[in-house]
């Protein structure tokens, strides 16, 4: 049955735009939550709007988790459901994108080393498609300002105990997606330089917030932004994803609109934002993300990429192609295409 939600998005329908160029969507998730599944169907039918997509990464999200065991070890559970769906997927008929060619978990990194086998149960789980850890690490003084769902403890990210099992992700070669807002981006700073050798992908453009206390300062917030963005990129081991700002913490509001904004709209929303992460950390350090279904509250995704397209409409093919794929094939080590 369809939704509210998808019916209201369907008020605002657009074509492709330069439909054969390759993109690799390098974060989305799957769940099923009360009123709220978003499963390989759901997904294959967002992705299956024109544009050319042609693998995937999925991102924890907390779902599926095993109801048994030990509590480090129930986040397994989610990795191995997610294999399953994309094994699905490459069985199904010509054309699907290789949905979760790569796979980003969930462990307790405050385990310290301890989380070492919980890792290994997860690159046991997956047939080489698993590549790193994300651990939420969002902290703000009033959750609610801001509509937050998480609020993980204060300085999470300079933690010893945390950073002794951060720095396990190295013996087995995988990647610490970074899920923070943007006044601990120093934070993450402090930790990508104590840690040179972990790659390190920021999500969501370092977590801008627009909302709440954050109203109304735009030049502030975004000053502040910027100086965060620039320290992070002087960290080679760094790179970032350009999307997330779909959520209603980011302020744009449109989510709240009679019908959904166009690319062009969308477009000129986002622009300043990603255009100051190009210009600091390169394409080749700099992704395109979904985040889907947790952006499909303000746009579809082919709005969505449109909109991507429009933004990157002025740089060379090779720089499209790195945004668009290359960069992010890169940082999750995925399969040639």
């Amino acid at each position: 049955m369809e939704t509210e939600r998808e019916a209201w998005l369907k008020l605002r329908l657009e074509k492709p735009m330069d439909p054969d160029l390759l993109i690799c969507d390098p974060h989305h998730h799957l769940w099923d939550r009360p009123n709220d599944r978003y499963f390989l169907e759901e997904l294959l039918t967002d992705t299956g709007g024109g544009h050319n997509i042609a693998q995937t990464v999925f991102v924890e999200c907390r779902a599926m988790y095993k109801e048994s065991g030990s509590e480090e070890m129930r986040p397994v559970g989610e990795t191995e459901f997610v294999e399953g769906i994309a094994d699905q997927a490459a069985a199904g008929k010509k054309g699907t994108p290789a949905v979760a060619s790569g796979i980003v978990g969930y462990a307790d990194l405050t385990l310290g080393s301890k989380v070492a086998p919980v890792l290994e149960a997860h690159i046991a789980a997956s047939k080489n498609r698993f590549r790193g850890i994300r651990y939420i690490s969002v902290w703000t003084p009033n959750p609610s300002d801001i509509m937050a769902v998480h609020n993980a403890p204060k300085g999470l990210l300079l933690d010893p105990k945390f950073r002794e099992g951060f720095a396990c992700l190295q013996k087995y070669g995988l990647s610490f997606d970074a899920w923070l807002y943007f006044p601990q981006l120093v934070e993450l700073v402090d930790l990508a330089r104590a840690y040179p050798d972990i790659a390190i992908v920021v999500d969501h453009i370092g977590g801008l917030v627009r909302v709440g206390p954050y109203a109304g300062k735009d030049d502030e917030v975004f000053r502040d932004w910027k100086s965060g963005i620039t320290a992070l990129a002087a960290c080679p081991n760094v790179s970032v994803k350009l999307g997330g700002l779909g959520t209603p913490r980011c302020g744009f509001g449109w989510y709240k609109q009679a019908a959904p904004p166009g690319s062009e709209e969308v477009a000129k929303g986002l622009a300043p934002y990603f255009n100051w992460c190009i210009e600091q950390f390169g394409v080749e350090r700099c992704m395109f993300e979904s985040n889907f279904p947790v952006d499909k509250a303000s746009f579809s995704y082919t709005v969505m990429w449109n909109a991507f397209k429009r933004i990157a409409k002025g740089f060379t093919s090779q720089e499209r192609a790195a945004l668009f794929h290359d960069t992010a094939a890169k940082v999750y080590r995925l399969p040639t295409i």
